[in-house]
């Protein structure tokens, strides 16, 4: 077998296994919160900056409208979000509910919680956090995916 096929070889895959590991970790602070990792992440979102349209949840959280609406129509349906038009009827705005709100004080404790579980270093866990987000920026520039 040629070396650059080997998995212990491939970037991507550390990436995709430790993405899938600490995704896993906040199921046990989100479950009982009935809400999913992809519905955190939209939530804190929104709790940063309400009144977003899906096109700019989606940009933010990298989620394509495919995933993106059903995930908004189940907080609908969970009461914390809401949609409402503004003057272009098209381009929906969603806002959080008080119940979306009042999320905030749940969800807060959780970036701290699962810090601990991923037992790095201050400085490993900034190295890692800088080094993710200019891998995002490099593929977002060249829009390779």
């Amino acid at each position: 077998m040629k070396k650059q096929l080997l998995l212990e070889n491939q970037l991507c895959f550390p990436l995709y296994a430790a993405s899938k590991a600490v995704t896993k970790l906040y199921l046990p602070y989100l479950n009982p919160l009935g809400i999913t990792y992809t519905q955190y992440i939209v939530l804190l979102v929104l709790l940063e900056k309400d009144g977003l349209t899906l096109k700019q949840i989606g940009a933010r959280t990298f989620l394509d409208s495919g995933t993106l609406s059903p995930l908004l129509e189940k907080l609908i349906a969970q009461g914390l979000i809401e949609k409402s038009s503004g003057l272009d009827k098209r381009e929906k705005k969603i806002f959080l509910t008080q119940k979306g709100k009042d999320m905030e004080e749940k969800l807060a404790p959780i970036p701290a919680q699962i810090g601990n579980c991923l037992h790095l270093e201050k400085d490993e866990a900034g190295n890692l956090y800088y080094l993710a987000y200019k891998l995002l920026e490099n593929l977002e520039d060249g829009k390779d995916f």
